[in-house]
């Protein structure tokens, strides 16, 4: 039987794939199908399932600093552990990576503004273990009383994935696809901002 810590883990990690899930079925279009794969339907099956692998992938790429945070926040407080020795860890687990990526498309730059986000989001993650609730709405509620308390993080949060976002931009040079990086920032606001009047707009 999960404990109530781990029901709590599994609530925030839930919201976090849904909304990974809903930036990238915003951020990715899917392509115009072919003659052919409207008049074959395996070739249309295809098309599709490999639409859906590339959507899955990028929901796990948006997922990986948050999974981080999350798990650290959950070890935390379940074995006692420091921030900092969770954020050391996590620091040694993405210096292995860095190691490992020999292609150039992962650098320092973006290692270390993942690390300032990673902090922030143990922070909230914690915060929000550390309150009452069975579902994500009322753990946020019983977290941030106000709506202006909820906004002052998510704009802190906001902040820090763009500065990600940036270092990566300066990493990739010509190879960054800005106005997909404008459909993931378009969409991310999109779906904070109505959690937001869900949490907060009265009933």
């Amino acid at each position: 039987m999960p404990t109530k810590l781990k029901k709590k883990f599994d609530v925030i990690l839930a919201r976090e794939r849904q909304m990974a899930k809903s930036v990238a079925f915003q951020a990715i279009k899917p392509k115009p199908f072919s003659v052919w794969e409207v008049l074959i339907p395996v070739i249309f099956i295809l098309s599709f399932m490999r639409s859906k692998e590339q959507r899955e992938i990028f929901a796990q790429n948006l997922m990986f600093t948050k999974k981080m945070a999350l798990e650290a926040a959950f070890e935390m407080r379940h074995k006692k552990r420091s921030k900092e020795a969770v954020l050391s860890r996590i620091a040694s687990e993405t210096q292995d990576l860095l190691a490992s990526v020999a292609d150039g498309v992962y650098s320092e730059a973006i290692r270390q503004k993942q690390l300032q986000e990673i902090d922030l989001l143990i922070d909230h993650y914690g915060k929000l273990m550390g309150g009452e609730g069975r579902d994500y709405v009322t753990l946020v509620a019983n977290a941030y009383r106000t709506r202006e308390d909820y906004a002052v993080f998510q704009d802190k949060l906001t902040s820090a994935e763009r500065r990600v976002t940036q270092a990566a931009r300066e990493t990739l040079g010509d190879q960054t696809d800005d106005q997909m990086v404008a459909r993931i920032d378009s969409a991310s606001d999109r779906f904070r901002r109505q959690e937001v009047e869900t949490i907060y707009s009265p009933h």
